[in-house]
């Protein structure tokens, strides 16, 4: 059997990965990279940065690319035997580079490498990952001894089994509702979401409309259904997915709980207060206490507005909509309609002008034209019919051939075994590599949820769709525009996690230069531009409600940073999130709501004790585009800085500095709340 998994192509073999070849490629390349281990630590190999990196680097990339790929996979096309070969593995993988990471002969070599009469010739790129390696190896226990490394060692392989479950219950529970709605239920709902449920019911051999918790056909309903007991029945299913409401055995309170026992525990043998402190100690923010402080100055700043935002929503549902007591399952009902009335447009409306493809050609050209680089089709091996591959390229001087710069795969649709939400992910990263192979360019995956087209008719996207597509090839860029040829520091790799979400909310701006957005819209049917009076209605509406929707994001961020610092968290995590609703929120949820048992980002997703960082690169994101509305939105100038001070630096030295060498100073809050409406 040839194993795709172990293939040395250049690109992934997608389309011919079975769940049958992961445990084989596991089984051959694990003790490829444990080989490879020995010899770094042993005396053939020098404690020299290039001998090390080639002794060691090269094996753990391929294992690293084969494990990228089943679990990308895992992602965006779960079966039950994928699932169950990647569960299978996972110990082992987790368990791999827990040791590694906590090597003290590695540790001892890299400290040594530090030490050495070479050191202060390293460039600086190669000085931040040595630096970063060494920071690293204290974070994963390395100087941990006796049963603190063991137990250390095993808090690492059961929290990934906990977040792998956590994750799985989450597709679970989404995949598993179903309701068959009538063609009076869904009176007021947009039709080719309607036609699209009912193909989705005819499938099924039923007759009305197929619902489900996917987040295309879930908020157009919330949105637009007249019926409020069909609204209440779909909320009540959302908000208590994965919770004690439904089956036992996707309910993850269990799993919540164990893993912030872990956590805390993780931190205690390190040395730390808490896993809030723990989890700073490679980002931006000083401490837990400053993050605190930010949020809460924040949620001061915002709170009068989205009083005000409360109070008119209720008074128009009570007037207008004969809705005197408005319950959790009509805010997104209520606000659309409000939102009508006041503005004079709906999402439906300008949904109808966002094809798919339009969109996809004008967010290509502002890349192109901002950042002096080419984007093209390109083919490699695809795990769905829909899924799209392009290169981007730097065009060459003269007669000479374009530069490649990276590639990337585009997954624009929701189905079910795809796990919902939208994403950015490496499946490799730039590299000059130490075997003679030369230079590896990044490539990307770039994931959504957006609804599939329907007929012969292109995929629609809403506004806000278009705007999570700018904020992931934000990402995307991050990862591909590198000039760094370090592995560990380059594109998003090495970057505080905090300012990580710089170019990506950056690049959600452009959604609302009327530039940018002319050239996004053609009508599905005629063809026609965005009226600009529409755009203009839009632009007014851009901060509706814009505190209570920041008020939500701090209230996210805050349960996040006080589950992870206080040492009673664990035992009363529904508590905590209600006092922070008490606090935060001006429209606390209906009890039975459950929100914490999807927060994928801090349970299953990198985001613990880090979700205010969404909030943090927001200041330095809008300070960043306010230098684009100061200079000219296109000035190619201000294009080339952003590219080579930002995108291109990586995480080849702190984000800080890169913000500073951008904006000339040091970042201000004064935009974000301009932005926002809230100045």
């Amino acid at each position: 059997m040839t194993n795709p998994l172990l293939s040395r192509s250049d690109l992934p073999e997608f389309a011919a990965i079975r769940p049958e070849h992961v445990s084989p490629a596991i089984d051959a390349l694990l003790p490829e990279a444990e080989a490879a281990l020995e010899r770094a630590v042993g005396a053939d190999v020098p404690a020299d940065y290039d001998a090390l990196s080639q002794a060691l680097d090269v094996p753990l990339e391929r294992l690293s690319r084969a494990w990228q790929a089943v679990g990308h996979l895992n992602a965006v096309a779960n079966t039950p035997e994928l699932r169950e070969a990647y569960s299978a593995n996972l110990g082992r993988m987790t368990e791999f580079h827990t040791r590694l990471g906590s090597d003290e002969r590695l540790y001892a070599k890299y400290k040594a490498v530090a030490q050495g009469p070479q050191a202060a010739a390293l460039g600086a790129a190669r000085r931040t990952a040595l630096d970063h390696a060494l920071r690293d190896f204290v974070l994963q226990g390395a100087e941990l001894q006796g049963e603190a490394k063991a137990r250390f060692a095993a808090i690492q392989e059961r929290g990934a089994e906990l977040a792998q479950k956590f994750s799985e219950h989450v597709l679970d529970a989404t995949d598993g509702f179903t309701l068959y709605a009538s063609a009076s239920q869904m009176a007021g709902v947009p039709e080719d979401i309607c036609t699209a449920t009912r193909a989705a019911a005819d499938a099924d051999g039923r007759d009305g409309h197929k619902l489900t918790l996917h987040i295309p056909t879930y908020l157009p309903v919330m949105q637009y259904a007249h019926d409020r007991a069909l609204r209440e029945q779909l909320y009540q299913a959302y908000v208590t997915r994965a919770s004690e409401f439904g089956p036992a055995e996707r309910d993850n309170s269990a799993l919540m709980r164990e893993l912030l026992e872990l956590r805390g525990e993780e931190a205690a043998l390190l040395g730390h207060d808490s896993y809030g402190h723990l989890s700073l100690v490679p980002k931006m923010a000083d401490s837990p206490a400053q993050v605190i402080d930010f949020l809460r100055d924040l949620a001061g700043r915002a709170r009068p507005h989205a009083e005000r935002d409360l109070t008119e929503l209720r008074a128009f549902a009570a007037e207008q909509l004969q809705l005197p007591d408005l319950q959790a399952w009509d805010l997104a009902y209520v606000s659309e309609r409000l939102k009508e009335a006041r503005y004079a447009f709906s999402e439906q409306e300008v949904k109808q002008y966002f094809t798919e493809p339009r969109v996809l050609e004008g967010l290509f050209h502002i890349v192109e034209t901002l950042f002096h680089v080419r984007i093209r089709p390109d083919s490699a091996p695809v795990w769905h019919e829909s899924v799209r591959f392009y290169r981007i390229e730097r065009p060459g001087t003269g007669d000479a051939a374009p530069e490649l710069v990276g590639q990337f795969y585009l997954d624009p649709y929701a189905r079910p075994g795809k796990r919902p939400g939208a994403w950015m992910d490496v499946v490799r990263g730039r590299w000059h590599r130490p075997d003679g192979r030369g230079l590896q360019t990044p490539v990307a995956h770039l994931v959504c949820n957006f609804a599939a087209p329907v007929g012969d008719k292109p995929a629609l996207l809403t506004h806000d769709d278009v705007i999570t597509l700018f904020h992931e090839f934000g990402h995307g860029l991050h990862h591909m525009l590198t000039r760094v040829d370090e592995l560990a520091v380059a594109g998003i790799s090495g970057v505080e996690w905090d300012a990580v979400e710089l170019p990506s909310q950056f690049m959600e701006n452009f959604c609302w230069e009327w530039e940018v957005v002319s050239r996004l819209t053609a009508h599905v049917d005629t063809g026609a531009l965005l009226p600009r009076a529409l755009f203009d209605r839009m632009l007014a509406a851009k901060n509706f409600q814009s505190g209570l929707q920041t008020l939500r994001q701090i209230e996210f961020a805050l349960f996040d940073m006080r589950i992870h610092t206080e040492p009673d968290a664990p035992g009363r995590i529904q508590a905590v999130l209600d006092e922070v609703r008490a606090e935060v929120s001006v429209n606390p949820p209906p009890a039975f709501n459950r929100f914490q048992h999807t927060f994928s980002h801090i349970f299953a997703g990198g985001y613990s004790a880090g979700y205010y960082s969404y909030k943090w690169a927001e200041v330095l994101s809008a300070d960043a585009y306010a230098a684009f509305e100061e200079q000219g939105v296109f000035n190619p100038e201000v294009g080339l800085r952003f590219r080579r001070e930002i995108l291109e630096a990586g995480g080849a030295r702190p984000a800080m500095a890169s913000f500073v060498a951008f904006r000339g100073r040091e970042p201000s809050i004064d935009a974000l709340l301009r932005h926002q409406g809230m100045a």
